[in-house]
Formats: structure tokens, C-alpha cells, sequence
């Protein structure tokens, strides 16, 4: 087994973690480069580069805008899908606090959210965390139940970012809006992988993100509908039409609508091209290797296009991980945001998810550049590897 895995590690590398992030395309870098060094302008300047800067923000804004069936005056640029979640949060609280102090979300939010709320709490907002089937699925009729008098915001995420579950967001947001609450989706795992209309969802805001989109770090994005009041999340300058002070990441933004654009473009390819590798990847794994479970919904229609979500019973994930690295292999143990913490998954946790199996647990998503030949690669990989540690287990 030793052997191999050295022979192995000299073959090839293959990236199956691009829910954690993507490269960035070499049209999108080809549209940055030139903000970089020669329309390095400030966007809030009178003279001629920083006009030019300033045309590229709004070019890029429509770009984004045009992904998500908004109005370009409707998006915002922001550091990230986490910054975007911030905001959504503290900015309704702090905006309608003298309405009403409860929140609704779900037990398998991305931690932007559940972290937010649980220091909303602290400022004496209470929360209500809802349940999920064993799919990863919100129940509307528990929603609904949930809704009180003094419930001024629903967030729940678009696509799940461990198990790829896809929440069904427009009967959700309705169920929000006939009671007159606001309605928030994290939608950072779903642009770009899932169609998106925000007129025909019908929410108030969306959090997106740049790098999930094979776009630049560092840059994302918000929905705010038209109508809708929400204090700054950063103060400082005007920009961003006075939300979101600090002078812009132009070449980030460039980058972000660039991706934008080829995301839409490519929508259906993507879609296919990622779900039939995922469907070829669970297909071979669950012939080949026995004890195992596949987490999230059994309608692969359901779940995101490219996420495969598997734990392998009687190992630990993180050995898993350590040995398919020295294959040249990338996955992760679960959300890459929390990949370090040695606590279980709150996302396998709130599915029902045994403990001691939460740990042997694998998350492989594909992307744009992933081949059959490197799914092949991987499902022999992943055998030998699950094999031998099999072997070596004391569970």
C-alpha cells in the first residue's frame, strides 16, 4: 500500500473541492489585469482613469445583477459572502429593533450566519434555529409555525455548502412575506449552480460571493430589493451609494463581474457537465466500497451539481483527506471553512448523522475542469485508501 501511494502521487492532481473555492478563469484574470496597473484609478475621482474605474464598477454591477434577474441598482459590491451576511443581519436588526427582536434561521447555516445570531443573542434578539429533515430539507409548514408577531427576518440558505441540499427558497420567502417579514438567502453556494431569479423568488436579500464562481477572492456581493431599508454596515466615504464605505477593490470587481458573466453564459454546461461527473463519482464509489452512506437529498436534482457529500464508516475523514493529499487529490472533511476544528459537523449533526460517523465523513465537489479521467482516478484512489485504512482501524 506504502508503494502505491508514492507511485500514485507522481501521476496527477486533481482539485475536487470547488465548493470551497475556484480558480479564477483565464478570461476573467484577462479582464482584471489592466485595473491593476493601467486603470489603477480611484472610482470617487473627477479626473478622466478615475471615471473609467468608476464606468467598470457599473459594468460589472449590471453584469451581477443580470445573473440574478436584478436591477443593477439593487446590487452591492461587499467584501465577501461572509460581509454580505453580516450585514443582512446586524442591519435589520439594527433597523427594525424597535418592531420586533426574533430572527429565524436553520441549524445548518454557513457559521456567517449562525455566528451573527448567536451575537445577535447576546444583544437580546432571540433566535429561532429550525430543524431539517434527514436530507438537509426546511419543512415550509415549520416556517410557518415558527413566524411570530415579533419575527422581523427569515434567513435561509440557498444551497447548502457541506451536503449541497437545495432549499425550496420561493415557497419559503412567501410563507415569510404573507406575514410580512423580511426574507435573506445565502446564496454563495448557489449563483453560478443553480438558476436564480430574484423577482420570480421574491427576496429581499441575497448574499453572493466571487471566488465560488471562478472569480477573485476577497470580493461579493449583496441584493438589497428595491424598497427595502438597511443601515450601513461600514462607515467611512459614499461608495456604494453610502451603504458600504472604503474605496473599491476595482480589479476584484471587474474580476467578480466578469465571472458573473461567464457563469451565466455557461449555466446549463456547468450544470450538466458537474452533474453527471457527481452522479459517476457516487455511482462508482457505492459500487466499489462497501459501508457507506451519501449525505444529503437522493433526488440528485435536489442537491448541488457538483457536491457529493460521503461517509465512509469505521475511519476518520481526516486520515481519508491526509492520504488522497499525497495522491495529489484535494477534498475536504466538510465545509472548508471549518476543516481545522476537530468539532463534528453541525450541518451531519442536524441531518441525524451518527458522531463517530460524522468524522469519516468526505466532501468531493467537481467543477468546470474536472474530467472523467480524474473522477477514475479518484474513485481507485479513494478505494485503496478507504481499504487499507479499513484494515489498520481500531473501530
Amino acid at each position: 500500500m506504502k508503494g502505491d501511494l508514492i507511485i500514485m502521487n507522481q501521476t496527477r492532481k486533481v482539485y475536487l473541492d470547488y465548493s470551497a473555492t475556484t480558480p479564477v478563469k483565464e478570461e476573467v484574470l484577462k479582464e482584471m489585469l489592466p485595473y491593476f496597473t493601467e486603470h489603477f484609478g480611484n472610482a470617487s475621482s473627477l479626473y478622466s482613469i478615475g471615471l473609467q474605474a468608476k464606468d467598470a464598477i457599473e459594468k460589472a454591477r449590471g453584469q451581477v445583477a443580470h445573473l440574478i434577474g436584478a436591477d443593477p441598482k439593487e446590487v452591492y459590491f461587499t467584501g465577501g459572502g461572509s460581509e454580505s451576511d453580516n450585514w443582512t443581519l446586524f442591519g435589520v436588526a439594527e433597523q427594525l429593533k424597535n418592531k420586533g427582536k426574533h430572527i429565524i434561521t436553520t441549524k445548518i447555516e454557513h457559521h456567517a450566519i449562525l455566528h451573527s445570531a448567536e451575537f445577535l443573542e447576546k444583544q437580546g434578539f432571540e433566535v429561532t434555529y429550525l430543524d431539517v429533515d434527514k436530507e438537509g430539507f426546511v419543512h415550509p409548514e415549520q416556517l410557518e409555525a415558527a413566524i411570530r408577531d415579533d419575527t422581523i427576518l427569515v434567513s435561509i440558505m440557498f444551497v447548502n455548502n457541506e451536503i449541497g441540499t437545495v432549499e425550496p427558497i420561493k415557497e419559503l420567502a412567501a410563507i415569510a412575506h404573507k406575514h410580512g417579514v423580511l426574507f435573506h438567502t445565502d446564496a454563495v453556494q448557489a449563483i453560478g449552480n443553480v438558476p436564480i431569479d430574484v423577482r420570480d423568488l421574491d427576496v429581499d436579500f441575497v448574499s453572493m460571493s466571487s471566488h465560488k464562481i471562478y472569480g477573485p477572492k476577497g470580493e461579493g456581493g449583496m441584493f438589497i430589493r428595491k424598497g427595502v431599508q438597511i443601515p450601513s454596515f461600514i462607515h467611512g466615504g459614499a461608495q456604494e451609494k453610502g451603504k458600504r464605505a472604503g474605496t473599491e477593490n476595482i480589479a476584484g470587481i471587474v474580476g467578480f463581474g466578469a465571472a458573473a458573466e461567464l457563469a451565466e453564459k455557461n449555466l446549463e454546461y456547468h450544470r450538466k457537465h458537474c452533474s453527471e461527473l457527481r452522479d459517476y463519482l457516487i455511482d462508482q464509489i457505492t459500487a466499489r466500497i462497501p459501508d457507506i452512506i451519501v449525505n444529503g437529498p437522493e433526488d440528485h436534482s435536489r442537491r448541488h451539481p457538483g457536491n457529493a457529500n460521503i461517509t465512509f464508516a469505521r475511519i476518520e475523514g481526516e486520515s481519508i483527506l491526509i492520504l488522497l493529499d499525497s495522491m495529489g487529490i484535494a477534498v475536504s472533511t466538510g465545509s472548508a471553512c471549518s476543516s481545522k476544528s476537530l468539532e463534528p459537523s453541525h450541518v451531519l449533526a442536524a441531518i441525524g448523522v451518527h458522531r463517530e460517523m460524522i468524522h469519516g465523513t468526505i466532501r468531493f465537489t467537481v467543477g468546470d475542469f474536472t474530467t472523467k479521467e480524474d473522477i477514475d482516478y479518484v474513485v481507485e484512489c479513494v478505494e485503496k485508501v478507504v481499504s487499507r485504512l479499513r484494515e489498520i482501524s481500531m473501530l
